[in-house]
């Protein structure tokens, strides 16, 4: 098997991160995989955010949790109450997915930039995990002054927050659900 699909096959997510930040190299190179993930007509919509301030980590964190535990007390109280109070899991480092809403596949690219960098992140011996709820997040007014901080101005959608760093402890992969390939 060669190395990029062994890299892509071994990959697992982490849910408990040492609390130790990457180096900027090291980002800056995860970084340059998201970037260089394919876009609809190359519109090369994505933005990526690195966070490696403990504190704006901690807001985003915070910001995701509020969001996560109201939803889910709609659904289930219960569940609400159970939720971590840190969805990031300690990682101590972010890149913060968003795309210009003009790219018409910006979903869709902003997606595969995520892809790329949990997968470049793995091939470096980096862990990480893709969290959800980056569109309710850049959408509060907290979010929102996130945003124009980094001077992003355009009219964009939070696609997902991809936390960085090295697992605590071992993780087994996840068992590959069988027949769901169809050949014609």
């Amino acid at each position: 098997m060669n190395e990029t699909v062994k890299n892509i096959v071994t990959r697992k997510s982490c849910s408990d991160f040492k609390p130790e930040h990457i180096s900027r190299e090291e980002l800056d190179e995860i970084i340059e995989a998201g970037l260089n993930a394919p876009s609809g007509m190359n519109s090369q919509c994505v933005r990526l955010i690195a966070v490696q301030d403990d504190e704006t980590v901690k807001r985003l964190s915070g910001l995701n949790a509020a969001i996560a535990k109201e939803a889910m007390a709609k659904i289930n109280p219960a569940m609400a109450e159970n939720f971590p109070a840190d969805p990031f899991y300690g990682a101590r480092d972010v890149i913060a997915v968003v795309a210009d809403k003009k790219g018409g596949t910006y979903i869709y690219d902003g997606s595969l930039a995520m892809g790329n960098l949990m997968n470049a992140a793995w091939s470096m011996g980096i862990d990480s995990r893709w969290i959800h709820r980056a569109k309710e997040v850049f959408d509060t007014e907290e979010g929102k002054k996130i945003l124009e901080k980094c001077g992003i101005t355009d009219d964009v959608e939070g696609i997902g927050f991809c936390i960085l760093g090295h697992a605590a402890a071992e993780k087994e992969k996840t068992e590959i659900k069988p027949n769901r390939v169809f050949y014609l």
